[in-house]
């Protein structure tokens, strides 16, 4: 059983685009003109020049495109 630090620790982990892209089956291109327009509410965290996803992040955007139906 994981402990409650080591799954916060890793809920905070910050990845790369890269990684980002490749858990949600997207081209990190995708990623790009998602932060350019606002397309879709997925939160990054800008390090100087370089652009980082937390974990968590990830996580929740996942969770919130759920959906059990296609009706609106």
């Amino acid at each position: 059983m994981q402990s409650y630090e080591s799954a916060t620790r890793a809920s905070n982990k910050l990845i790369l685009p890269s990684e980002a892209s490749d858990l949600l089956g997207l081209s990190p291109g995708t990623l790009q003109v998602w932060r350019s327009t606002g397309r879709y509410n997925l939160a990054y965290v800008k390090v100087g020049k370089k652009v980082m996803y937390r974990m968590s992040a990830i996580l929740e955007f996942i969770e919130n495109q759920t959906r059990t139906h296609t009706g609106g």
